[in-house]
């Protein structure tokens, strides 16, 4: 007998009715883009009348989140760009030779007079003038090398160092050098990505692609220009004198000083001396760590000027606090416990490992590690965004409406359950990309109209399934219900094949692929869920109404 508890029928009505209120600002994209822009304003710069009014234009109970347009669909600029890793060599060995100069001239006495020669970017060559102190000054150098701080280099050192005919070879070792070129793009990342959200550009897309290229996409600008010019822009980094620290935003600076906010501390504000101890053109490098009690930290590193420069100042100010500001916000505020010498120090604080990592990203990024060669670049008008959404409405339009004449002429009353089902799916599926924060592209559009059309597929079989048991001369409950029995497992190897497939798509691809594999997948899940639930509640319910002694399918 055809049976469904009450608790799963009312189950699934509230899904399909959640359904449709997440999707239906879609359908209202320009009222709720502005009401969400608008709340944004207000929350950043403070609440006037023209953006209470702004965002008064849709409800605050109503769901607010929309689907992202991509690219194609909104117009913008899309950049390629590739950073040259090689850059950051020569910028480390530059900072590392000081090191090697003072520990070789400390040994002295038995390695001679050193002097560094012509060599590579990536390598420092220095002859002494004592060979018989090779093994000596090998042994010093290499104890300059520290373990790589990731997993795939553990266990390895930085350096390596070689030694022949009176000259010393230092050069980064391969590990080192892999790790190096992770911890550049990284950085580059994120700095990119600071540089464009401080633009305020709606929904960048900024994704790593293969090891050393770097996907920029950004709705709403006019130019390739604009945006090179953007990520061009050096983020400014400063260690600065903390005079004092409250909640007050409107504190008036006296001269010499200047306000900044905490960054991860809302409502806190410092009053910081404006003349910078160092600033980040003098760091050489940060990493995360653990501190001697075993908690996550991080410690950094400057170049021999600022090395000098911040051991005055922590010499004088021990148990002051200083700022690390980053944009003219301050990302860290730790004591000075006691002089910090050579240049390093360790930075710490209340840090998971995640955190630490992230701080570290963010002390390396006062300016782009490397240079960047731009592979591609486009600019794609709003005009042909426009053009790209009528397109894909039409062609969604047809689709569906094709779907809906078929299934009606094709099985009558339950095709008519069956397109009900189809409609409910079109909004789950838009439900879920606005929930998640999904980005719609050209192939995205693409993905539901094939999921339009695999929607229906699952009816089908389970539509020709009742048909086969009725010609087996078995009543209309029996056959429904074998229908749906027999034809569950059709189905789901089906789908969960099709599911895979979206998967790897999405593993493996980048950019519009994902947008595609995204639709794909989702329109799947939603596809299953209303062909075995929905359509099959809605044919009990009105068996239940009727009770019918023969049907048509």
């Amino acid at each position: 007998m055809l049976q469904i508890d009450l608790w799963k029928r009312v189950l699934i009505w509230l899904v399909c009715a959640a359904g449709i209120l997440f999707a239906l600002p879609n359908a209202f994209y320009t009222r709720v883009e502005t009401h969400n822009d608008a709340l944004a304003e207000i929350e950043a710069l403070g609440a006037t009348d023209a953006r209470r009014e702004a965002a008064s234009v849709w409800p605050e109970w109503m769901p607010s989140s929309l689907v992202n347009l991509g690219l194609d669909l909104r117009g913008g600029v899309h950049l390629l760009a590739e950073v040259q890793t090689e850059d950051v060599y020569e910028t480390r060995m530059d900072a590392l030779w000081p090191e090697v100069r003072d520990a070789l001239r400390d040994e002295r006495a038995t390695v001679g007079t050193i002097r560094r020669q012509p060599s590579e970017p990536d390598e420092i060559k220095v002859r002494i003038s004592e060979p018989a102190g090779m093994a000596r000054a090998l042994e010093v150098v290499r104890g300059l090398a520290r373990p790589i701080q990731t997993l795939s280099g553990v266990g390895a050192q930085d350096l390596e160092v070689a030694g022949e005919g009176g000259v010393i070879t230092v050069t980064l070792s391969e590990a080192e050098r892999t790790a190096t070129d992770d911890r550049t793009v990284r950085q580059a990342l994120e700095i990119i990505r600071r540089r464009i959200d401080e633009v305020g550009t709606r929904e960048p897309t900024i994704q790593r692609q293969g090891a050393d290229r770097i996907l920029i996409q950004v709705p709403g600008l006019g130019s390739a220009a604009e945006l090179k010019e953007i990520i061009g822009t050096t983020a400014q980094l400063t260690f600065n004198p903390v005079i004092s620290r409250g909640a007050d935003a409107d504190a008036i600076p006296g001269p010499g000083e200047t306000l900044a906010p905490s960054l991860d501390q809302e409502g806190v504000y410092y009053m910081l001396d404006s003349a910078p101890v160092v600033t980040g053109e003098e760091l050489v490098d940060a990493q995360p760590s653990f501190d001697q009690n075993g908690r996550p930290a991080v410690t950094f590193r400057f170049n021999p000027a600022g090395a000098r420069k911040f051991g005055n100042f922590t010499a004088e100010n021990i148990g002051n606090p200083f700022a690390i500001v980053l944009d003219d916000k301050v990302i860290s505020a730790p004591v000075i416990q006691a002089h910090i010498s050579g240049g390093s120090g360790i930075i710490t604080g209340n840090f998971t490992v995640e955190e630490s990592t992230q701080l570290a990203v963010l002390l390396r990024a006062g300016a782009l590690p490397a240079g960047m060669d731009f592979l591609e670049e486009r600019t794609i008008g709003p005009e042909l965004g426009q053009d790209s959404i009528d397109a894909g409405k039409i062609a969604t339009i047809v689709a569906f409406a094709g779907v809906l004449v078929f299934m009606g002429l094709s099985y009558g009353l339950f095709g008519l359950f069956a397109n009900v089902a189809l409609i409910l799916n079109i909004a789950l599926i838009f439900a879920l990309l606005s929930v998640i924060g999904a980005t719609l592209t050209l192939p995205g559009i693409a993905g539901i109209v094939l999921t339009v059309g695999m929607a229906v597929d699952a009816n089908v079989l389970v539509f020709e399934r009742i048909r086969e048991e009725l010609k087996s001369a078995r009543g209309p409950s029996r056959a429904i219900e074998l229908g749906y029995e027999k034809a569950l497992s059709a189905i789901l190897d089906a789908n969960i094949t099709t599911f895979i497939t979206a998967t790897i798509l999405f593993a493996m691809g980048s950019g519009p692929v994902r947008g595609f594999a995204i639709t794909l997948g989702l329109g799947i899940l939603t596809s299953v869920f209303t062909a075995i639930f929905v359509t099959r509640l809605m044919i009990v319910m009105w068996f239940e109404r009727r009770r019918p002694k023969t049907i048509e399918v």
